[in-house]
């Protein structure tokens, strides 16, 4: 028999795409990164019932698993641990779940949220296999199909490693490269306060790209041939390329169509108040966008530009 542990915690970052977003997609390479300083959190108590319950005090709901319907994410999160598990029904369990990452917002929220559930409950289990970065991925990914229709693969990657990720979909396996940052890179993180459906956006540009495969297959090389070059420069600690390739991605990203006023004027923003360098950062038509600043007086000049220019929840992060 089994000795359950009666309260088991887990949690997981949020993310930033720096480089590739939507192009990652259709086989070219992308880079990302965890924002360690906004996690999403899952907690495990055991229960004497045979009842699993899940609450998000953040949704203000409390729902037994069995009630939820197959759609719902954290549902599903629950039932990939219990299958792969080989247990016959979910614990009798209570889950509770907290997220600090804007929801719509491109951090990669849904992905942090499976990713602590799914490690949490597989240390509720006593099951080390389940909990290893790789099948934390896997199983998150498998979620991840609910948030966003055809997801790349690269949130779910980001969140279970924790690292800054050089990112490849390809079959039969996906290429997952952890690099080397020679010089930090400082990011000021700003939200355009807009929400925005992953799922639509790449949605969205699937059906551009059948409408017009030559003129996207372009762009996607473009954006690929840039997170090249981005890893080059950040493996060297070329801090002002990294900023010039992030402004040039953000460029092609318009082409794509997935940028909005809100974030175009974001990046305008920063880019006059000294930043090395913006662009929008995940699926786009709002959420967040990036600016690279040099150091603690250029973050805070555009830190001050853009709350002056109407951004939310703008916060700093260090890549290292």
């Amino acid at each position: 028999m089994i000795d359950f542990n009666p309260v088991s915690k887990a949690s997981a970052p949020g993310k930033i795409i720096l480089f590739g977003e939507h192009a990652v997609v259709y086989g070219r390479p992308a880079i990302a990164a965890p924002v360690s300083q906004i996690r999403a959190s899952a907690s495990v108590v055991y229960s004497s019932s045979n009842l699993c319950f899940l609450v998000a005090p953040d949704l203000n709901r409390l729902d037994r698993l069995q009630d939820l319907p197959e759609d719902n994410p954290l549902a599903r999160a629950v039932w990939l641990v219990v299958k792969a598990a080989n247990l016959w029904e979910p614990p009798g369990v209570t889950i509770r779940v907290h997220s600090q990452i804007p929801i719509a917002s491109g951090m990669g929220s849904g992905a942090a949220i499976t990713a602590a559930i799914i490690r949490a409950l597989a240390k509720h289990l006593q099951r080390e296999d389940l909990q290893s970065n790789e099948m934390v991925s896997a199983l998150t990914y498998e979620v991840e199909k609910i948030y966003h229709g055809t997801p790349s693969g690269i949130d779910n990657t980001v969140v279970a490693y924790e690292q800054p990720i050089y990112f490849v979909r390809q079959s039969p396996k996906n290429r997952i490269e952890p690099f080397t940052v020679a010089a930090p890179l400082r990011f000021v993180v700003a939200d355009t306060g807009v929400r925005s459906s992953t799922k639509v956006a790449v949605g969205n540009v699937r059906r551009q790209y059948n409408e017009q495969p030559a003129k996207f297959a372009k762009i996607f090389d473009e954006c690929g041939r840039i997170a090249q070059e981005a890893r080059q420069a950040i493996e060297a600690g070329d801090v002002a390329k990294v900023g010039q390739l992030m402004t040039e991605n953000h460029a092609w990203l318009q082409k794509m169509t997935v940028s909005s006023p809100e974030l175009d004027k974001l990046v305008d923003t920063a880019l006059q108040a000294g930043a090395l360098g913006a662009k929008l950062s995940g699926a786009g038509r709002g959420g967040n966008m990036l600016a690279l600043v040099a150091d603690e007086e250029m973050e805070t000049n555009v830190t001050t530009a853009l709350q002056n220019a109407g951004a939310k929840n703008i916060l700093t992060t260090i890549l290292t």
